[in-house]
């Protein structure tokens, strides 16, 4: 992993920490955390899902390089799809601006969740919805089981969103992302938040002949955790 975040960082290549934040729900329910504040603030006693207005899912997005957070709020499930939708948005909205030459995306994540290294719908997604769609060489570092708090995302934006909306129930989506969007910190660092629309269904499976045509190349060292995705149309080597 230090090896090819070493090389992207010298070409100046993007490079992203990606992670799903806890999943909040929308209504009158507690947030744990302390704010200050001039009068208590009522929520219900129990914070069942069945008493929430709805389930936010945030996907968390840290732009290495230029040292810039993305969140995307699902309202459906985590997923490999929303997770790879997510991805696609960020390249889209800051990514072909931020790196107008790039050609190749370096991806860390940790091992499980809806981006873990075993997930099959999570290869084929960022086969199909960043590599052969924008015409991207997807290179994927996961962090070892354990390991997921050196994760760039945890400890560089994370923690800061954790600290933001401490304390302060999210009665409304509008009130999570605004939330999202005062995150700052004192060098500088500021955060981004938009809807990620769409409705994503748990269980999707991915068969074997689909999987025999995924131009995944595994690297040699720890090829279960690195890989690089080609676009089906490219046979040049990665970067």
């Amino acid at each position: 992993m230090a090896a090819q975040q070493a090389a992207f960082t010298a070409a100046g290549g993007p490079i992203i920490s990606v992670d799903t934040k806890q999943k909040a729900l929308l209504g009158d329910v507690k947030n744990a955390g302390q704010l200050w504040c001039q009068h208590p603030i009522e929520v219900h006693v129990h914070d069942f899902p069945g008493a929430a207005l709805g389930r936010a899912v945030p996907y968390g997005l840290y732009d290495l390089q230029h040292h810039a957070g993305v969140v995307y709020v699902g309202m459906s499930a985590d997923t490999p799809e929303c997770a790879g939708t997510a991805i696609g948005q960020w390249w889209e909205d800051r990514g072909r601006v931020g790196y107008p030459r790039g050609t190749a995306l370096l991806i860390l994540a940790d091992g499980g969740g809806s981006h873990g290294c075993r997930s099959r719908v999570w290869k084929a997604q960022l086969q199909s919805q960043l590599s052969d769609r924008l015409g991207l060489r997807v290179t994927v570092c996961h962090d070892p089981t354990g390991c997921s708090k050196w994760h760039p995302m945890e400890h560089r934006l994370c923690s800061q969103l954790r600290l933001t909306w401490a304390g302060q129930p999210l009665r409304t989506v509008e009130t999570m992302l605004g939330s999202l969007r005062h995150t700052t910190t004192t060098t500088g660092r500021r955060v981004t938040a938009r809807i990620l629309a769409g409705v994503y269904q748990t269980g999707k499976r991915v068969a074997d002949d689909v999987m025999h045509t995924l131009q995944v190349d595994h690297h040699a060292v720890c090829p279960q955790w690195h890989y690089t995705i080609h676009p089906r149309w490219d046979d040049a080597p990665a970067p």
